[in-house]
């Protein structure tokens, strides 16, 4: 079994590890590349803010990893949808992943409650 939590609260702010497009309890990734892989991750990072008092609204940090910068493109209208209007500040890296069938990783860091601080665009 790996050695870190999915999910950790620290404080105010809720950490979300390196998250897949993996199904369920599955560790089989969903099939179809980049789009359904990035939809089935923004599940699974709901999923555990859901389960730590949070939600998209509360992202205010993103990470984005990929093993092709080319493949980001298809990324777009599920984060877009995702994250909505908490628009959270973001980072994009070209990185090599576990398994050559992995399309992206993410990982977020949420604040409990609503950001009232305004958000700089």
């Amino acid at each position: 079994l790996p050695a870190f939590c999915h999910a950790t609260v620290a404080g105010d702010f809720i950490h979300v590890s390196g998250t897949l497009g993996t199904a369920g309890d599955s560790l089989e990734l969903v099939e179809g590349g980049t789009g359904p892989q990035t939809t089935q991750t923004l599940r699974n990072i709901d999923d555990a803010l859901t389960k730590a008092g949070a939600s998209a609204a509360d992202v205010v940090r993103a990470r984005y990893m990929l093993p092709n910068a080319d493949d980001f493109e298809a990324c777009w209208p599920s984060l877009r949808r995702y994250f909505g209007e908490a628009l959270p500040a973001a980072t994009m890296t070209v990185v090599g992943l576990a398994d050559p069938r992995m399309r992206i990783e993410i990982e977020v860091t949420a604040r409990h409650g609503r950001f009232a601080a305004p958000r700089i665009p």
